[in-house]
Formats: C-alpha cells, sequence, structure tokens
C-alpha cells in the first residue's frame, strides 16, 4: 500500500518538496510506502503543443535523485503516450494508481490535474478520487515573494538570468550538467582556458545570455568558475550558442569527462570587446568578482 503524489514535477521547486513532504510523513505515519508517480516524456512534447518552446528545469535522472533525496521511497514513471493522455481521472486512479501502484492515499497540490478531464472545482477531482476508493488530501499553494510558486515562473526567471529568483522559488541553485567537448581554445590564448559543455540533456533550459559565478563539480573536485553563456560576439558573428566555463585555479585535461556547474549569480551580459586584450582585461575581473561572490 501507498501514499502517493502525481505529476510532472519539473524542477521540484519548493511548492513540489511541500506536497512530497506531506506524502511522505503521511505514510511514515500510517507505515506505508511514499510514491511519487511521474510521466515521461513531458507531454507537450507528445502532443505538441509549442513542443519547439520546451524546456525542462531537471531531465529525468536530476528529477529522480533529487525526489529521492527528499525522502520518498519509491519513484515511478508512466510513459506519456497520446493513448494515455485520453485517460480520463476515474480510468486513470482505478486502472493504474489502485490497481497497478496500490495507491490508498493521494496527495494533490493546490493546482493538481487528474486524467484528460477539465474540473469545475478541486473538490470535484476529489470526489472522484475518492469514489475510486482513495482517499485525496489537498495541499495548499505554496508563496514566495509574488505568489504561488510555479515550474513557469522559475524558467521565466532564468530566462531573465535573475538566478536569485529561481534559488528563492526551487529552494537550491540551478545546475547544469554535461560532458567537456572541444572549443576554438581562444580562451586559451587569452590565459582563461574553459570548459565546453555539451548538455546531456537537450531540452534542459539555459539561462539567459552572460557571465556568471558558478560552481563546478568535475574530477571529484569542486571549484570556482566563471561561465559565459552567449555566442561569442568578440571573435566573430554568427557564432552557435555555446557554455564555457573556466575552472579557477584548475589545471587538467577533461575533455571527454562529466561537468555539473552551479549557478550563483550573474555577473554582467555578455557583449562585445573592441580588441581580445579588453575581453582578457574583463575576464580577469570577472573572475575576481566570482571570488568575491561565492567566497573562500
Amino acid at each position: 500500500m501507498a501514499v502517493a503524489a502525481t505529476g510532472f514535477f519539473d524542477g521540484v521547486h519548493l511548492g513540489h518538496k511541500q506536497v512530497i513532504g506531506q506524502m511522505c510523513a503521511i505514510a511514515r505515519q500510517r507505515g506505508q510506502e511514499s510514491l511519487l508517480v511521474t510521466f515521461w516524456p513531458h507531454p507537450r512534447s507528445v502532443l505538441q503543443q509549442d513542443a519547439d518552446r520546451l524546456r525542462l528545469l531537471t531531465s529525468l535522472r536530476e528529477k529522480r535523485e533529487r525526489c529521492l533525496s527528499y525522502g520518498v521511497d519509491r519513484f515511478e514513471i508512466l510513459p506519456f503516450t497520446r493513448a494515455f493522455s485520453q485517460l480520463g481521472a476515474e480510468e486513470f486512479v482505478r486502472e493504474y494508481l489502485v490497481k497497478q501502484l496500490g495507491v490508498t492515499t493521494l496527495i494533490l497540490g493546490y493546482d493538481h490535474r487528474l486524467g484528460h478531464d477539465s474540473f469545475d472545482s478541486p473538490e470535484q477531482m476529489m470526489e472522484v478520487v475518492a469514489r475510486c476508493g482513495v482517499e485525496p488530501i489537498r495541499v495548499e499553494a505554496f508563496s514566495a515573494g509574488d505568489g504561488a510558486v510555479s515550474s513557469t515562473k522559475i524558467r521565466a526567471a532564468l530566462c531573465e538570468g535573475d538566478i536569485a529568483a529561481a534559488e528563492a522559488m526551487l529552494g537550491y541553485r540551478y545546475s547544469l550538467c554535461g560532458v567537456v567537448v572541444a572549443g576554438n581554445k581562444i580562451g586559451r590564448k587569452l590565459g582563461f582556458p574553459t570548459a565546453n559543455m555539451q548538455l546531456y540533456e537537450p531540452l534542459k533550459l539555459v539561462p539567459a545570455s552572460g557571465v556568471y559565478a558558478v560552481w563546478v563539480d568535475v574530477l571529484g573536485q569542486r571549484c570556482k568558475g566563471v561561465c559565459n553563456i552567449g555566442v561569442r560576439p568578440t571573435v566573430g558573428q554568427g557564432n552557435a550558442l555555446t557554455i564555457e566555463t573556466h575552472i579557477l585555479d584548475f589545471d587538467q585535461d577533461i575533455y571527454g569527462l562529466d561537468l555539473r556547474i552551479e549557478f550563483v549569480a550573474r555577473l554582467r551580459e555578455e557583449r562585445r570587446f573592441a580588441s581580445l586584450g579588453q575581453l582578457s582585461e574583463q575576464l580577469a575581473q570577472d573572475c575576481q568578482k566570482a571570488v568575491q561572490i561565492i567566497g573562500y
């Protein structure tokens, strides 16, 4: 038997954490399993609702790891297909939650949706859940600053480069994970070698172009760094977007290795410099500022 919560949980932000916390607490009280049920891929990518603009706050692996770190006993992934999208709430609860997963209690977020149905009120949805023999428990919205926390608001903050606002809603620092690939080595010529990242999750949201103070996890070490996201206008026009990180006090060959960067603060916008010499001077200032912000 299990106490469950369902949803996509993109970002596993503070609103999600409140739902997960209540689910885990009730499960412990009742001696049952806490079960988080999510879906993959994202419904928008299957139903093609603005799929070209879809960007995720967490990969499936990141989502699972964070949910488990919050005390979830079991993490289940249901494949989201067009056929699945046509299920009504009652059929979903009976066939999947009750018969397949043994759910006895369902924790519902303030804006929760179940199945293909459009309910007039949360109470109507809870009645359907109860009719299936499952106890529904509704959790109120979690607010931080300007209204309820949502994945949409976090995406908007990151797209504006507002790292502090995103962190306040997530409850942790936003990060990117990928593999180090070869670049044009201009940074090395300037005295600031960079690690170019290719993301493991292609749909992962990349924050607004600019220069950021970051923590860097590589080779089992945690280092300070400066990350530039952008098109490198000083070295030419029409460049593809890159994610380049200069790791402070670090000089090892890491091509082909895992890299994780954790955003601390946005230092400035990306801009074009009149010469590589001016760019080098600015990079030195960026590094000094990053150290001041991150601390020793």
